[in-house]
């Protein structure tokens, strides 16, 4: 893998010069404000997510629900994901919208933080909670379920600034 401004290869930065994992050294970078944004995607019939919809599905309201899992997860990232750092969060937001042309549910993680490293794995992670959540409280209504395109949309912040899925 080559970048874009250099004929060097690209160094893995979890993997010493010896290939043993590692967490990466971000005590010499600046701390600065560092926002993210993901999206995933949730299809299911269109009677599912009738009832999605209406909050008419047993296990309880099913966004709300969603909505809590990813701010949990936010937070519980570095737990989750190895050699992650754990941020200064200062502040996250996770929308789930219906959407009948999908049919099924759009989720839109946001986080931020003031910290020397980045939250996309905070954000990538807290849409992904929220569909795995959307899937298990509808899984009794229908079992071919799929959760789709999760995908970091934005990323501002840091030395690299802002990047944006075109």
């Amino acid at each position: 893998m080559k970048t874009k401004k250099s004929s060097q290869p690209l160094r893995p930065t979890h993997v010493d010069a010896k290939g043993r994992a590692h967490m990466v050294d971000v005590g010499e970078k600046a701390e600065t404000l560092r926002e993210a944004t993901a999206t995933a995607a949730v299809r299911m019939s269109p009677a599912t997510l009738k009832l999605v919809a209406s909050g008419e599905v047993k296990k309880g309201d099913v966004l709300q629900v969603a909505r809590i899992a990813g701010l949990m997860a936010v937070k519980r990232t570095p737990d989750l994901i190895p050699l992650c750092h754990p941020l200064r969060i200062v502040g996250s937001k996770v929308e789930l919208a219906i959407d009948r042309k999908l049919p099924g549910v759009r989720i839109t993680a946001s986080v931020r933080a003031h910290d020397r490293t980045g939250v996309e794995m905070e954000a990538l992670t807290a849409a992904t909670v929220a569909a795995l959540t959307v899937y298990d409280m509808t899984k009794a209504l229908e079992r071919g379920i799929e959760i789709l395109a999760v995908a970091l949309q934005e990323k501002s912040g840091g030395k690299s600034g802002l990047w944006r899925r075109s």
